[in-house]
This record gives structure tokens, sequence and C-alpha cells, in this order.
């Protein structure tokens, strides 16, 4: 299934894309998307009966903004330096071990919603990753078999950065990685019965029209259900936390110099396969 929320911020609606492409009303079922229905397997198993039988109300998506897919996220997770090819770009050697950070909950925007050059920004980035969304609590789990168990589906997440913030004013990554707006996510969930394999997936990403990131999970050094297993032996993973998985190579910091850092009034577009895409245009903080 392809869930997702429309509507104005703060006041969205669940809603499911179904497989003509119409967009189907889903507030009769259930409140809203979020981790209590995520770990619900029959809540979910009724939407699939309802939207099966076509008889959802279709709703007008003209001009229906659509908000983040998962509302009430606990955390979002981050993986860093996740793919051979960004590693290389940036100089660095593979990672011994996943690199792990925290974004706050906050960050999260919709897909086409603004994003924010911060004040006093001049390195802000852009990266394509692919999402993974928690369906159920995950401690300390031991095969992938049990991590890719413990996956409700998968999203598009742009993990904005600002590399001056983040690398070069000391102390964490976080200052460069929690700038309002920082992480648009959607515009669906897609279930994962709906991705047999998410080491399979082509990313892109474009500014102002021009192709900028063209990868693939393949390239991931640790693939999605390594990534779940690790990560839920250092914390307690619940339904609707967001994990990103890192971005591939052809982001700005990557690139020759003058780097070509996002500015107000420029527009990143974004895909993963099968999963959506988003458009953003950026406008000064």
């Amino acid at each position: 299934m392809k869930l997702l929320r429309v509507g104005p911020p703060g006041a969205e609606r669940p809603a499911l894309l179904d497989q003509d492409g119409t967009l189907r009303d889903l507030s009769a079922l259930v409140d809203d998307i979020d981790g209590s229905l995520l770990a619900d397997a029959s809540a979910l198993d009724r939407i699939r009966a309802v939207a099966g039988a076509g008889v959802l109300p279709a709703l007008d998506a003209t001009g229906l903004r659509v908000g983040p897919p998962v509302a009430r996220i606990g955390k979002v997770v981050c993986i860093g330096l996740n793919y051979h090819g960004h590693a290389a770009e940036t100089g660095q050697t593979a990672p011994a071990e996943p690199v792990v950070f925290l974004k706050a909950a906050d960050t999260v925007v919709g897909p086409d919603d603004t994003v924010l050059v911060p004040r006093g920004s001049v390195k802000t980035d852009w990266e394509v990753e692919l999402a993974i969304v928690i369906g159920r609590t995950a401690r300390y789990l031991e095969t992938d078999e049990q991590a890719l168990a413990h996956v409700a589906g998968y999203a598009v997440a742009h993990d904005v950065s600002e590399r001056e913030f983040q690398i070069e004013r000391g102390g964490t990554w976080d200052k460069g990685k929690n700038c309002e707006t920082f992480n648009p996510l959607g515009p669906w969930l897609v279930t994962a019965d709906e991705v047999p394999d998410p080491q399979a997936l082509g990313l892109r990403l474009w500014v102002n029209g021009e192709l900028k990131q063209d990868g693939h999970t393949s390239d991931q050094i640790f693939p999605v259900a390594e990534v779940v297993r690790y990560v839920s032996r250092f914390m307690t993973l619940y339904p609707g936390d967001v994990i990103n998985t890192g971005t591939p190579s052809g982001v700005a910091m990557g690139q020759p110099d003058p780097k070509p850092y996002l500015r107000p009034g420029d527009v990143v577009e974004l895909e993963v396969d099968g999963l959506g895409r988003q458009r953003q245009e950026l406008k000064s903080a």
C-alpha cells in the first residue's frame, strides 16, 4: 500500500493512493497514519481489504498539500557515510561500523514543503536518501530476518545538511543537521510488502533541473537489514520511528570548488524508485 497524509500542516488526514493512482480518503477507517497504526497488523489488513474493494471515497488532489506520511514520529535516526561512492567523493574511508546520528523529529516536513536556508548559511547541501519506517518495537535484534520483519515500510527522505555548521563549527554534527525544514519526507509510506528488495532501488536528485545524484542502494556499505539490526543494539526503535539510510555520491560537498551549495531560489527535486518524488523551493529562513 501507499499511505500518505494530506492537508494543511498540523491538520493532515490519512489517505491512500490506490493502484489506479486515485487518492482515497481513509478518515472513516483510521484517525491517522502513525506508529500505533503501523504496529497494528489487523488494522492494516482492514485497510488493504477495503482498498481492494474500491469503496473508499476519492479525494480531489488538485491543490491538496501532501504532508509527511507518518505522524508523531518519535525520532529520526540517520546513518552517515553509508555509500561507497559518497565516502570516496568526500575523501573518507568506508567506516568499519555505521556512523549514527540523530535528527529531531520536528525537522520533518512534507515532500513539497519549502526548505529554509539557515541564516548565515553558505554551505547548505542536498542528500537524497531511502528512509526506513519502523513498524514493531525493536530491541537487540540478532538477525537480518528479524530486522526486516520490524520494518513497516519505506519512503523518500531529503537529509538537508549545512556543511559549515556540521563540520567546521566544532562539536557533533547536530548543528548542521537539525535546522528547521531539514528533513522533507514522503510523499508516501510504501509498505514493506511492496519493496521486496530494499537494496535494488535507484535514487536520483536534481538541482534546478540538473541531475546531481544518480545512485543505487546496492552501493550501501551497510544494507537496510544490517542498519536496523545494528541501531537496535544501541537504542530502542519504536513504531513510527524513521531511519535515514545515507546518501549516494553527488552532493555539493564532494564537487570541485567553487562548490555549488544551495541558495534561496533554488529548486530541488528527488525520487527513489517506487517510492515517489519530492520537489522543494528554497527560501531564506
